[in-house]
């Protein structure tokens, strides 16, 4: 990874985080893949708009891991900027990236900017709105990988994310999630509490200057 952000993470419980609204361009170097990723900051997008350190965590962990990507059907859930899906692509994941209807039009961007010379070496990434516990029956079980970064921080949507988890998973599909611990959203409890109420959860990397955990979570058999 080529690419540091500012360490100073804050995250309001507000995520209306932007009031001015303005475009930032930046390169990174992530599992060998240079992206350039667009992140329109404006009070609309909010927490969508930003690569969060934890989205850079999972990619490195992911390629430290030798997690094979090539040729899996891939889902990640607020999706942002894209740019955890849009490296997997590159690398031969079938991937469809999902966040709700204001963050596609980034995500569009995102992905038509980084489309290799040669073209996508498996199917282009697919964009979709997906608001957990509501439509997510729209969509298929059957997936290989379900990456999430950063997505763990209004309590109130807990619950419904450990909903559409369950179903993405359904046929066996490994999920990841990256995520900044912060008390204030208590991000722990969702980890402690509510995902562990259906799935198996294991914490498989932790740093600890970030404060960022990456968990492996599998569905239960039965649920």
């Amino acid at each position: 990874m080529s690419h540091t952000e500012d360490e100073d993470d804050p995250f309001p419980v507000d995520d209306c985080l932007f009031t001015e609204t303005f475009s930032l361009e930046s390169v990174y170097t992530l599992m060998g893949e240079e992206v350039k990723i667009r992140q329109l900051f404006g009070a609309d997008l909010g927490v969508a708009a930003p690569v969060w350190e934890a989205a850079l965590h999972l990619c490195r962990y992911l390629e430290d891991q030798s997690v094979e990507l090539r040729g899996k059907r891939l889902i990640e859930l607020g999706a942002g900027t894209g740019v955890v899906g849009i490296v997997a692509a590159r690398l031969g994941a079938e991937v469809t990236l999902t966040d709700l209807p204001l963050a596609l039009p980034q995500l569009d961007a995102n992905v038509s900017a980084n489309k290799p010379s040669s073209g996508w070496p498996s199917l282009p990434p697919t964009v979709l709105p997906l608001s957990w516990g509501e439509d997510h029956m729209n969509f298929s079980s059957d997936w290989d990988l379900v990456l999430c970064a950063d997505i763990i921080y209004l309590p109130e949507t807990y619950l419904p994310l450990v909903e559409t988890l369950a179903h993405l998973c359904g046929k066996g599909a490994a999920a990841y999630l990256s995520s900044k611990m912060r008390d204030e959203h208590k991000t722990a409890a969702f980890y402690e509490k509510h995902l562990p109420s259906r799935f198996n959860v294991e914490l498989v990397h932790r740093d600890d200057k970030q404060n960022n955990n990456i968990y492996r979570a599998s569905l239960r058999t039965g649920q």
